[in-house]
């Protein structure tokens, strides 16, 4: 009985190390093909951005004042987003939340400026909204965002 208890567990153990690894690797696969949207996109437009090792791209266009939010700032924005196609996703002008309350892609480069600061940022769809789609924007869709702090408060 011991020795088929043991049996049970290994074979439980082992086919439930496959199903992560399977799923890790669709997460990889999605986060290189997103990775070469956006050098492409770049490479195309004669872009300069810096790629942060969240795998965002960014370009501070003015820094702003110091100090930055983190994560448990309040923080008003204005942004636009857009497709690498540049059809248009959204713009919110004002906008105030808590900056944990932002998609991933946005609470990394919002902390990287400070109020009057603006940052341009080409998000992989990993740090936007993943495989989910959200309202209009479809599933594994990489976002150019164009952001304004303009004030935050902790």
């Amino acid at each position: 009985m011991k020795r088929y208890f043991i049996l049970v567990t290994l074979l439980i153990v082992g086919l439930s190390s496959c199903q992560k690894y399977t799923v890790s690797g669709l997460a990889t696969t999605q986060a290189s093909t997103d990775d070469a949207k956006i050098q492409a996109y770049i490479a195309a437009n004669k872009l300069t951005f810096t790629k942060d090792a969240s795998g965002i791209y960014y370009q501070i266009v003015t820094p702003g004042t110091t100090p930055h939010p983190t994560t448990s700032s309040s923080v008003k924005v204005t942004y636009t987003s857009m497709y690498l196609s540049s059809v248009s996703v959204g713009k919110l002008d004002g906008y105030t939340a808590q900056l944990s309350s932002h998609v991933k892609a946005l609470q990394i480069a919002i902390a990287k400026i400070g109020t009057g600061g603006r940052i341009l940022v080409i998000a992989p769809s990993g740090l936007v909204y993943g495989s989910v789609a959200s309202g209009d924007v479809p599933p594994n869709s990489v976002l150019y965002y164009t952001v304004d702090l303009n004030g935050f408060s902790n």
